[in-house]
């Protein structure tokens, strides 16, 4: 039986929705064409806002037209669809959520994770200040991985990446893949991107499919990219340019069972010390 295919995805979104869909559109018919069953996009794939101001006003919910825009495009082309981090629209208005969605072949949403970890930086030494519980509301609940054609995938979005603790839960949960879409800044992801995402498909043996945004967004932005999907051995079997792509790479769920059995870490881990160990009283 031949393994399934994915393919993670790198863009450069920008405060224009139509054109950054656009570029989801051909990106989606790419993937298709190289025969993947899920595309993965990264965090703000409906657009990066110029300020923290607009990133609210230009938010929808979930039944809004760019969803709506993203279920079709995944019914048209016959395949799922992982949007990793768009802008949703909260009750009060004052503020989003960050949600990685899930839309299957038949254009219908089955999964939404929102955001847990915020990234919170206000560095007035190196002038560095993104302060998403800004205009973010915080999560507050773990997703159940979610049953699709190429395995079950647990959900998570960029900052999610530097908490193992979430990884472990969901590997717990019955995770074989997970995903973190992101919107690494260039300078963390230079140093980081990649030791973690590599760390994190050791430490749980999954496969780990990092969709990324890359390049210069705005005055103000530039991503990092290398979009990359890596085994459960944490070798790198897949990964995007430094500019806008797609990378595919086969799922082999035999591999992530064959690792587990050689390597039965979950058979020695200490969950009955490890509370007491990461208290903070």
């Amino acid at each position: 039986m031949v393994n399934p295919l994915v393919a993670v995805c790198q863009m450069t979104s920008t405060s224009n929705k139509d054109k950054n869909f656009e570029i989801v559109c051909n990106l989606v018919a790419e993937a298709k064409k190289r025969n993947a069953s899920v595309a993965f996009f990264p965090e703000a794939c409906d657009y990066l806002a110029d300020s923290t101001a607009n990133a609210v006003s230009m938010s929808e919910p979930l039944n809004g037209c760019t969803i709506q825009r993203y279920k079709e495009l995944a019914m048209r082309e016959n395949i799922w669809l992982s949007f990793g981090g768009i802008h949703e629209t909260v009750a009060d208005k004052k503020k989003i959520n960050n949600s990685h969605i899930m839309v299957n072949n038949e254009g219908k949403l089955v999964a939404v994770y929102r955001k847990i970890h915020l990234f919170d930086m206000d560095n007035k030494k190196i002038g560095v200040r993104l302060v998403e519980s800004d205009y973010v509301e915080k999560g507050s609940e773990i997703i159940a991985p979610v049953s699709t054609p190429v395995g079950k995938i647990g959900l998570s979005i960029c900052y999610d990446l530097r908490f193992p603790e979430l990884s472990f839960c969901l590997r717990n949960m019955g995770a074989q893949i997970l995903t973190y879409p992101a919107a690494f800044t260039y300078q963390t992801g230079a140093a980081h991107w990649e030791v973690l995402l590599r760390a994190r498909a050791i430490e749980t043996q999954c496969y780990v499919i990092a969709a990324a945004q890359v390049g210069a967004h705005n005055k103000k932005r530039v991503s990092w990219g290398h979009a990359m999907i890596i085994d459960p051995w944490g070798t790198i079997v897949a990964q995007c340019t430094d500019k806008q792509g797609i990378a595919v790479a086969e799922i082999d769920l035999d591999l992530v069972d064959q690792i587990r059995k050689n390597m039965p870490n979950e058979e020695h881990r200490r969950t009955d010390l490890y509370p007491k160990m990461i208290s903070h009283s």
